[in-house]
């Protein structure tokens, strides 16, 4: 029996040390009803479009602090051009931000500083629908 084909995980953030945290936060598998997670670390908004076009990610996770261009706008914009868009998670600078995470139709939103367990419960949620279940 041959183990999951990994998830790819889009982490956007121009901050290398963002992107650092959310991928320590979540290490290769953040629950067990999840296969391995693979990363895909973007710093610029058309490398996230070039990826997201291409069909190949099952989530997003978009710091919404990151300049140019945050990703609450990139969110929104995913969600209104990518017919199926996969589930978007958006970090916002505050928790009081989350209604902006709503208003750019992101699937979660989580706070900086992150919380790696708040992240891995989130992403779980996230995650687990897109996974097929195994016959036992």
């Amino acid at each position: 029996m041959s183990s999951p084909k990994p998830l790819k995980v889009l982490v956007y953030s121009d901050d290398v040390h963002t992107r650092e945290q959310v991928i320590l936060a979540l290490g290769r598998r953040p629950h067990p009803d999840l296969p391995e997670l693979e990363y895909v670390e973007v710093a610029t908004e058309p490398v996230v479009i070039q990826n997201m076009d291409a069909g190949h990610i099952a989530l997003a996770i978009l710091d919404g602090e990151a300049v140019p261009a945050g990703g609450m706008g990139i969110a929104k914009q995913l969600k209104d051009e990518i017919e199926d868009c996969p589930p978007l998670l958006v970090l916002t600078g505050r928790p009081q931000d989350a209604w902006l995470a709503t208003w750019s139709r992101a699937d979660a939103a989580v706070p900086h500083p992150i919380d790696p367990i708040r992240l891995a419960e989130a992403v779980t949620a996230l995650l687990r629908p897109r996974v097929p279940a195994t016959a036992s």
